[in-house]
């Protein structure tokens, strides 16, 4: 395991994301090589998916979803972008040693999100299918933005590589990141699967009609 700053670790090993239980651990990065090209999910105009749910029958679910909400690419490209969010559902909740998650697929156009920022969760899940990684900044850095003034250097995730951000809810000094600028970039979009931990106040209205869907990193 590599200590990238202070309160970073990264990995080639999955493991890695067991880090972010550590105090003094706000980042966790599971670094890995891209296994598919999944730029053909975002042609056309998918909609984003957002849904509660356990990684039991995840992938199953996930199928009939990106079918339904119009994604793009054939039968085998879908089921493999199922099992691997299959895969990191059940690592996301052996780490934060949850049941239940928020799941939110989305495909990014815009430069929307592209302040610096912390999450207002305990800890939240990112890995990029498609385009640039979410952008992270290192501890000097982050108190450098949260002064008013300009980082010295931007990381930059690698697209398939898997973060664990620790948020507001868990830590005075949570991870500090943003979504990168996309705008004039070739293809134009990204896809990026996002798991939070569920909150009692989305379980409770999970009856209801959900918000409109957020760019999130």
């Amino acid at each position: 395991m590599e200590c990238l700053s202070h309160s970073a670790r990264s990995s080639s090993d999955p493991a890695v994301l067991r880090a972010i239980r550590m105090e003094d651990c706000n980042l966790a990065i599971w670094h890995r090589a891209a296994f598919a090209d999944f730029a053909p999910l975002v042609g056309g105009e998918p909609q984003d998916l957002r849904f509660v749910g356990t990684p039991r029958g995840l992938a199953d679910r996930l199928l009939r979803e990106l079918a339904s909400a119009g994604f793009g690419g054939d039968p085998q490209l879908h089921s493999a972008l199922a099992e691997d969010a299959a895969q990191l559902a059940r690592l996301f909740c052996a780490a934060m040693d949850i049941a239940t998650f928020e799941l939110r697929l989305e495909v990014v156009r815009t430069d929307s999100c592209r302040r610096f920022h912390a999450d207002y969760v305990s800890a939240r899940l990112i890995t990029t299918y498609v385009g640039e990684g979410t952008d992270w900044l290192n501890d000097a850095d982050a108190e450098r933005v949260g002064a008013g003034t300009e980082p010295h250097r931007i990381n930059r995730l690698a697209a398939f590589d898997v973060a664990l951000f620790k948020g507001k809810l868990a830590t005075d000094r949570p991870a500090i990141h943003r979504s990168p600028p996309i705008a004039g970039t070739a293809g134009g979009a990204r896809l990026l699967l996002v798991l939070n931990p569920a909150s009692r106040s989305f379980v409770d209205a999970s009856q209801s009609a959900l918000p409109p869907s957020r760019h999130l990193a």
